[in-house]
């Protein structure tokens, strides 16, 4: 499986059936992340990295082959090693954008500068998001 044929796969699934719990295994297993907007408020990542992130109305997540690099006011100031590993983190991930209602037909818009495939997300067969699916590769170190 390549990112085009996933996200072949994907297009048209209907709102909270994105992906089912084995084909993001796959992906995993495969080295894809597929992201797409949930709510008015989520931005989420299914295989290769499992997360989801707040974005009311829009926002970014920044990340690296490790995973969502989280924002500086979650870390615990108290763990050196939380803040160790943050700090050479902080600066060297991809940028994913949630945009929400930012083109005519979609409440939700995921785009990135990594190399990534779309696919369509529909509610009651309207389009609702554009999702991404890009390789774990492709991401910084």
């Amino acid at each position: 499986m390549d990112a085009k044929q996933l996200a072949e796969m994907l297009n048209g699934r209907e709102y909270s059936k994105e992906i089912t719990k084995p084909e993001a295994r796959d992906a995993k297993e495969a080295g894809f992340v597929v992201a797409f907007g949930a709510s008015d408020d989520l931005l989420e990542f299914r295989g290769a990295i499992e997360d989801e992130i707040g974005c009311y109305n829009g926002g970014t997540a920044i990340v690296d082959r490790k995973g969502v690099i989280p924002e500086f006011e979650d870390i615990d100031r108290d763990d050196k090693d939380e803040m160790r590993e943050y700090f050479k983190r902080e600066n060297g991930g991809a940028t994913i954008r949630a945009t929400w209602e930012g083109e005519p037909g979609y409440s939700w818009i995921i785009s990135t500068d990594v190399p990534h495939e779309t696919f369509e997300i529909v509610e009651d067969g309207e389009p609702y998001c554009r999702g991404i699916v890009f390789a774990l590769a492709d991401l910084p170190v």
